[in-house]
Order: C-alpha cells, then structure tokens, then sequence
C-alpha cells in the first residue's frame, strides 16, 4: 500500500499526524506492507532564512491575541504532540525558510527508505525539540552530516539548485490533487486523509483501502457449478 503525505517541517499537525499514521499501520500489523512517503510542501516560501522571533510571539502578531492566549493554544498542541510520544517546544521553535532543508530531504530519500525517514524524523525533532534554525547553512551541515551525509554532498546541494525542482515537483502536485493545507495523506492515490486526524479514523480508511486492495490482487480461480466446471 503506498501512503504519500505532503508536510513541511515547520508544520507542528504534520509531525503529530505522520507519527499518529506510523502508529496506526503498527497497530494494525501493516507496517510492513505499506510504503509511506513524506512529499515536500513549504508552508510559506517567502519565509526569511533569519528568524525574526519565535513562534510565541508570531502566533501573537498574526492572530492578534494576547501571548498568554497564543501560548494556551501552543501547549494544546504540544499535549496532543506529547500524547504521541513527541517532545514539543513549540513556543520556542524558530521559524525560518525550509527550501534548503527540505531540498536536502530529497537527497537523503534518493538513498534509500529507511535512511530518508530517519533524516526526516532527524529534522523533525531539530525544529520542534531543539529549536534549530533549519534555514542555517550550518545547522544544516551538522545535522545532515550527524545522519550519514557527506559534507560534499551537502555543500552540493546547499550551494546550488540541486533538487529544488523535486521540492517544487511535489508541490505542484499538490495543488493539482487540490491540496491547499498540510498534513495531507493519500493512500494508493485514491483515498485521502486531510489533517491530524484521530487515529480511530485513520485506521478506518487505512483497513478500507487494505481491504481493496486485497480484493483487486485476487483473480478468479477455478470454480464449479450447476453447469459445470470452470
């Protein structure tokens, strides 16, 4: 079963939901048969590579409410991120550009499954648990060479255009599968999962899909009835 989601790193539902997503196809024991997928999809392109504050005191600004406000509404996210077994500081995370880190992202992914997840999940944390500023040409440096990487190959990147057109392939895409917001699951190409959803109902849509493929993976075998047999 192929899962595809499009995410961005500085997006706290997407880390919620690809974990919550992870968890469902190990409970359901289909972890193994499934190949799930992380696409690129940047929040804001024209974001600054140097943050100007945090997320606190952004969430402030662009919703107009008062920091204690912004930071009841950021605790509620880091409790249902906790609820997953991921370690949030949210409040204090650093927004900046993730073109580079997620054209780094692509690179990592070209060598293999299980590499590029644990790149992913690397990334992850380095934004939300860390606070790191992910459009730091040497943030970046130390985290993709910390996980396998080659300085070579991260200079390769970082200081050309390599794999921007991945980035903007996926994100093309997206917009022309009508996905305007992220997390967005699509499982098999048919069916999706939009946002964090609870992960009853992941489950519900990941068995549905199961099921169907199932049944198309199963030709009709030899039979006999009244007429005879076939």
């Amino acid at each position: 079963m192929i899962i595809e989601y499009w995410s961005d790193y500085a997006c706290p539902f997407c880390y919620i939901a690809a974990a919550r997503m992870k968890r469902a196809m190990r409970e359901m024991g289909i972890e193994n048969e499934c190949r799930l997928t992380f696409k690129a999809f940047r929040l804001n392109p024209n974001a600054k590579k140097v943050p100007r504050r945090t997320v606190l005191e952004s969430w402030a600004a662009n919703y107009g409410i008062s920091i204690e406000e912004a930071r009841a509404r950021i605790d509620r996210i880091c409790a249902m991120a906790a609820s997953e077994g991921l370690d949030f500081r949210y409040a204090t995370a650093l927004n900046s550009n993730t073109f580079d880190a997620l054209r780094l992202t692509k690179l990592a992914q070209s060598k293999g499954r299980a590499f590029g997840d644990a790149f992913i999940d690397r990334f992850y944390r380095a934004y939300f648990t860390d606070n790191l500023v992910l459009a730091d040409e040497n943030v970046l440096m130390t985290l993709s060479t910390e996980m396998g990487l080659t300085p070579d190959e991260v200079d390769s990147v970082l200081k050309t255009d390599a794999y921007a057109r991945e980035v903007l392939d996926e994100e093309r895409e997206a917009h022309m599968l009508g996905i305007h917001a992220v997390p967005f699951f699509a499982i098999n190409g048919k069916y999706g999962i939009p946002g964090a959803v609870d992960i009853e109902d992941m489950k519900r849509v990941l068995m549905h899909a199961y099921r169907e493929e199932e049944d198309e993976g199963v030709s009709e075998g030899s039979v006999c009835g009244p007429d005879g047999c076939k």
